[in-house]
Formats: structure tokens, C-alpha cells, sequence
């Protein structure tokens, strides 16, 4: 069986930052406004009370201190709270797709590539644009590959579905460079009027390169194994849709953005991600103390420091388990591959390493690389 390798990776970070001050002082702002509109109702019983949020209680929920956005105005303005991203005619780039092509970009450039030497393109992520032409059809125009191109959306895995349908390709010799793109607008789909969820998302998008061992340069990373699982779970969710797009008014209902019930999500998903990591370090005759560094999925500082502890037996440092949570914030399908891109220089030949990602479906998926000669 072909050999495939991780070649390199790439990202482009929004410019735009919004940080844990600014977003509660608007969140705040607007429970002052709803409250003070609708004083009769709550003195009366009618309605509860919306409660402030705090830059305490952000951190100490999620880790979160700031987050990268597409749009800073929009998301700031207590009348809109959300991105104001003007939709663009067909003639020009679509939005994600341009955030697509900047990141693999920066990966073709690591890995010294023409973009005409790719064979395939997908395109992995959350929420995509439009269900048609493909985004990633329009990635691969834009960057001048070849071969063909498809989008997947397994929710905050879909980067690591992405890298193991790569490698697959490239192991059945249908193609010997498969570049995976993960853009993700994450504040587009946030209510940013929901007191539990307001702070959890930020804009970013990466790119990974996956390659035949046989043509892949030194340096790159050697995919030991990957493995996937899902589980059903409406404990995180978002409904919208073309049959279901907005109310009446054109305002997303609250079912049509991110909900989850964060509790049940902690304690359900923090057993099946770290069992799966076990049992897939056991599969390939590995055990956890093999193990240079894990890049897990960003989404909590807490549920990643519980896995990472379940996995290791051991409170895990954070050069064994880092974050990019508090600059990033949970970016969805792109959380790990920013922590990879961040944090693998250090590695030496034969060091091994796990990329992991989790999220809605319930979905999850495991990389286990080790970095080659």
C-alpha cells in the first residue's frame, strides 16, 4: 500500500480581532436594551430577565480570551450582531472560497508546489456558502489545479474526515497530491444574543497538503493511521438550510444558528474522544507515552484538558497539549490544524504526534502522524 504523508499546512488568520471586553460590553449593551424595553412584561411575570454576561465568566468557561473575525463592525453593532458579509455577484470569488485559497497558498508555498501539481481539492468545513457549484470546485479554479474537486461538511471534524479521504485517495492511486481546505465563518453562524454560546466562535481558515510518500519532499509528516467515528446526537445543532432558511422577517430563528447543551456535550463527548484515542494507539502498537504531542480540537479548554489527562493518566503541559483557544477561539473544523501548523517545528525524525478533532454528529477523527527524515 501506498505510503502517505502530511506535506505541509497552511493558514490564513482574518486581520480583524474582537476581544472578550468588546464582545461582552456589546452582549451586555443589548441585555440592557431588551431588558429596558420590555420592563412591564418582565415586572409582570410576562418575560424573564436576560442576565449580563463577563469577561470572567467567558474564560473560565471556555478558555477563550479573543477571536479572529471576517467582520468586527457588524458583530460589534448592538442593532445587528452578526458579520455584515455583502454577498458578492457570481463574476467574483465567493467569500470562503477566497479565505480557501489564501491558506493553501501558504501551504503550496511551505511545500515548494505548483498548484498545477495537485490532483484533487476538497473542501471541509462546518458551513458552507452555497450548496452549489462547489466550493471547492471554485478553489481548484482559482488556484489553477487539476484533476477534480468536492465539498464534505462533518461539522468540527471535518478536517480530519477530509485528511483521511485525502490519504485514501492517495493510497488507492487515484491521485498522488490532495490539497484539503477548511475554511470556516463560524461568526455567521453564532447568535451572538445567546448568553451560553456569544463568545465560542471565530473566522479562520487552513490547508493541508496530503501526499504520496514517493513524491512528497523531506520534512513532511507520515500518517501512521487515521480513523473516523460518528454517533448521532442533537445535543449540538444547527437546523438551517434551504427548507428551512429564516422566519418571516428574514432574521434567523435562534434553531437556525449554533445550539448545544454544553453539559451533556462535555460529558458525553470527553469519554468517546479519549476511548477512541486509546484504542486507536493500542490498534497501531502504540501506547500513550509514544506520544510527543497531541493537537486536539479547539473548542474548550476544559474538555481538551480532560481528554488529554484521560489519554496520558497524567495532568498533560502544554507543550504536550496545546491551545491556540485564546487567540483563536473555537474555530470549528480548523481548530487542530492551527494547533499542528503552530506547534510541530520542534519535532525530530520518528517523533509521534496525534491530530484529533470532535464535534457535532456526534463526529470524531483521529490522525496519528509521526515526523519523517
Amino acid at each position: 500500500m501506498t505510503a502517505v504523508r502530511i506535506t505541509a499546512t497552511g493558514l490564513f488568520t482574518p486581520p480583524a480581532t474582537i476581544s472578550n471586553e468588546e464582545l461582552v460590553a456589546t452582549f451586555n449593551a443589548y441585555v440592557d436594551q431588551h431588558n429596558a424595553e420590555n420592563a412591564q412584561a418582565i415586572a409582570a411575570g410576562e418575560r424573564a430577565a436576560l442576565a449580563p454576561s463577563s469577561v470572567d465568566f467567558v474564560e473560565k468557561a471556555s478558555g477563550i480570551k479573543a477571536r479572529h473575525v471576517m467582520d468586527k463592525a457588524g458583530i460589534l453593532d448592538v442593532a445587528l450582531m452578526r458579520p455584515n458579509l455583502p454577498e458578492r455577484p457570481n463574476s467574483e470569488i465567493s467569500i470562503l472560497a477566497e479565505m480557501a485559497v489564501a491558506a493553501a497558498k501558504d501551504a503550496l508555498a511551505s511545500a515548494g508546489r505548483e498548484a498545477s501539481e495537485i490532483d484533487a481539492v476538497l473542501c471541509a468545513c462546518s458551513n458552507l456558502q452555497r450548496a452549489y457549484p462547489a466550493i471547492a470546485v471554485e478553489v481548484q479554479d482559482a488556484l489553477g489545479a487539476q484533476g477534480f474537486a468536492f465539498d464534505m461538511n462533518v461539522a468540527c471534524s471535518s478536517a480530519t474526515f477530509g485528511i483521511q479521504t485525502a490519504a485514501d485517495f492517495v493510497r488507492a492511486g487515484h491521485a498522488r497530491s490532495v490539497l484539503v481546505v477548511n475554511p470556516e465563518i463560524c461568526t455567521a453562524h453564532l447568535n451572538f444574543r445567546d448568553r451560553d454560546s456569544h463568545f465560542i466562535f471565530g473566522d479562520v481558515a487552513t490547508a493541508v497538503l496530503i501526499e504520496s510518500s514517493a513524491v512528497s519532499p523531506s520534512g513532511g509528516w507520515d500518517i501512521l493511521g487515521t480513523r473516523l467515528k460518528t454517533q448521532f446526537s442533537n445535543n449540538i445543532r444547527n437546523n438551517f438550510g434551504f427548507l428551512n432558511r429564516c422566519a418571516p422577517d428574514g432574521q434567523a430563528n435562534a434553531d437556525k444558528l449554533f445550539v448545544q447543551e454544553g453539559r451533556k456535550v462535555f460529558k458525553e463527548v470527553v469519554p468517546l474522544v479519549s476511548d477512541m484515542i486509546l484504542s486507536h494507539l493500542a490498534e497501531l502498537n502504540l501506547a500513550p507515552q509514544h506520544l510527543r504531542r497531541m493537537w486536539l480540537h479547539q473548542a474548550n479548554a476544559n474538555m481538551n484538558r480532560m481528554i488529554a489527562q484521560r489519554v496520558l493518566g497524567r495532568e498533560a503541559s502544554n507543550d504536550e497539549s496545546p491551545t491556540v483557544l485564546d487567540e483563536y477561539a473555537n474555530t470549528s473544523s480548523a481548530g487542530s490544524i492551527i494547533a499542528f501548523h503552530k506547534h510541530n517545528s520542534d519535532f525530530a525524525p520518528g517523533e509521534r504526534g496525534l491530530i484529533c478533532s470532535f464535534g457535532a454528529g456526534y463526529s470524531a477523527g483521529t490522525v496519528f502522524v509521526a515526523k519523517a527524515a
